[in-house]
């Protein structure tokens, strides 16, 4: 599957697409929306563009189903994880951009909240606000004040004495239906008033192995962005083939000797060869691979979720053959985020082999992670725009797919075509199916915007790391200041000054290390496959 001089020239960068559109809200997010829901007891005649687009999504889909005969994927009517909760700040208020969608998440000090990112005063982002000491978001513009029903508490500006302007419906913002799931905060994109309880009703998938409390595992949660769409990242997760080719030398090596392939007399340098796949119970709800086959297997609940046992161990093998349910090793969440864009969410449970696993933090083995993940970006970058080229209705005749390996990537196109139409259902009617122009290879393969300010663990070794850097150059420039201004009345001895001078140097080189480290592990690293 992604010298100081220069860490502080990182810093310097222009801010990327995937951090404008990822975290604050697009210029389209910023029209004018109408919208339908109560506000502090009356309801609103008007309704939101998530409202909007979510009917006028669903006549079309009634009149292609009425066409057709066929059943239609309702894109709106899901669950949609925003972040692991985890990765986000109760402090503060979290922009995201999902299905096209601008929104903010906020703890208000008794849950979480998701309300449109955008103030109903003057349109200002309400991500780039504060949540105050009541538990309330507030604009950073004028400072109005929005509870978790999206109902304006505070208008600042307002008279105390005069008319109570905040409880007008127009200072109201569009909220939507939330809930903590598998440590994960998960949104329903609609925000009409007939919708608050659709928990009631349908919730979002639930994965118990992330939810036991067993001492003898640890569960890793991790969020990107990528500079490619929802349909390339599904594809890619559901491609066991690709690992000992795009992920060479980095775990496929040892990974792929675990694989039980098909017998075969011819392995190539990278040991890759066939995979055995079958499909079963494909419907418009998803599906899942044939748990019977050695090589893993994998289930499919659309839109978003995805998980199994990719690479099956010889106890999964006996589990199977004594007909008992292989326990789920990892956890995919692909979520749309606009056109040519789409952000990765997994849950990894790993294995404590003994106590230092236990005290090992996140971020180090996000450093893995992050490399996986820099070697498929930029192969499905220029993939998706080649398959833009041919056209989404021709990928069967483009692309040429004659092996059960695969078969998984075959039924999720399947999928598209038959219940989405090759079209993603965006939440807003802004959004067409365009790709945004192509990136440079640095924003392509940048990791800080995409990963790091999303990621609590990384962000932390990030600072402590810069902390150590500066107190490292500030040692070697302290320790030569002091010898110069000695000039040999304290240290008379050649040894010791010998020795302050060689601390002095190390100081400098390891802040020199540990500056590079830095830029390649939390900023930039080139991802060159002939090199590997």
């Amino acid at each position: 599957m992604a010298p100081l001089s220069l860490h502080r020239l990182s810093r310097t960068r222009p801010s990327l697409l995937l951090r404008d559109t990822g975290n604050r809200p697009s210029t389209a997010s910023l029209v004018p929306r109408l919208r339908r829901w109560s506000c502090t007891g009356a309801r609103r005649l008007s309704m939101s563009m998530s409202a909007v687009a979510a009917e006028t999504a669903a006549a079309q889909a009634e009149e292609v189903q009425a066409l057709a005969g066929e059943e239609r994927f309702d894109w709106m009517d899901q669950w949609y994880p925003v972040a692991p909760v985890c990765n986000l700040d109760p402090r503060a208020p979290n922009g995201k951009t999902v299905l096209g969608l601008s929104i903010v998440a906020w703890f208000d000090g008794g849950e979480w909240r998701v309300v449109d990112d955008v103030c109903p005063h003057r349109l200002a982002p309400l991500s780039e606000g504060r949540v105050d000491d009541k538990g309330r978001l507030q604009c950073a513009y004028h400072g109005w004040c929005f509870d978790g029903r999206g109902a304006c508490q505070f208008i600042p500006q307002a008279p105390a004495l005069g008319p109570p302007v905040h409880k007008n419906s127009k200072a109201c913002v569009a909220s939507y239906p939330c809930v903590v799931q598998n440590n994960i905060l998960w949104f329903y994109p609609r925000s009409e008033p007939e919708y608050r309880d659709v928990l009631q009703r349908k919730r979002p998938p639930y994965i118990p192995e992330l939810d036991i409390d067993d001492p003898s595992y640890v569960i890793d949660y991790g969020i990107r962005d990528f500079y490619y769409g929802y349909e390339l990242l599904v594809e890619n997760l559901m491609d066991p083939a690709h690992v000992p080719y795009a992920h060479k030398g980095l775990f496929a090596a040892s990974l792929i000797q675990n694989v039980h392939l098909l017998s075969t007399t011819e392995f190539d340098q990278e040991r890759g060869g066939p995979i055995k796949m079958k499909i079963d119970e494909a419907n418009i709800n998803g599906f899942h691979s044939n748990l019977e086959e050695d090589w893993g297997y994998f289930k499919f609940v659309a839109p978003c979720t995805l998980y199994g046992t990719p690479f099956r161990t010889e106890l999964d093998v006996a589990q199977v053959k004594k007909k008992m349910q292989p326990e789920v090793r990892v956890v995919f969440f692909c979520v749309p985020v606009a056109p040519g864009r789409s952000r990765f969410i997994w849950a990894s449970r790993l294995k404590v082999g003994s106590w230092l696993d236990k005290i090992i933090p996140h971020w180090w083995y996000h450093i893995a992670t992050n490399t996986i993940l820099d070697s498929d970006t930029n192969l499905l970058h220029i993939e998706e725009r080649n398959i833009a080229a041919v056209g989404l209705d021709n990928w069967h005749k483009a692309c040429y797919v004659p092996t059960s390996s695969d078969n998984l990537v075959i039924a999720y196109r399947n999928w598209f075509r038959k219940y989405c139409d090759h079209q993603i259902g965006w939440a807003t009617p802004t959004v067409n199916q365009l790709l945004p122009p192509a990136p440079t290879r640095v924003e392509l393969l940048d990791r800080y915007w995409s990963h790091v300010m999303q990621c609590k663990s990384c962000s932390a070794a990030l600072n402590g790391m810069r902390a150590l850097e500066v107190a490292m150059q500030v040692a070697s420039v302290t320790v030569v200041g002091f010898l110069a201004a000695a000039k040999g009345t304290v240290v008379t001895s050649v040894v010791q000054r010998a020795a302050m001078v060689a601390a002095a140097v190390l100081c400098f080189a390891g802040s020199r290390r540990l500056a590079n480290f830095i830029e390649k592990t939390f900023y930039f690293h080139d991802y060159v496959h002939a090199d590997k």
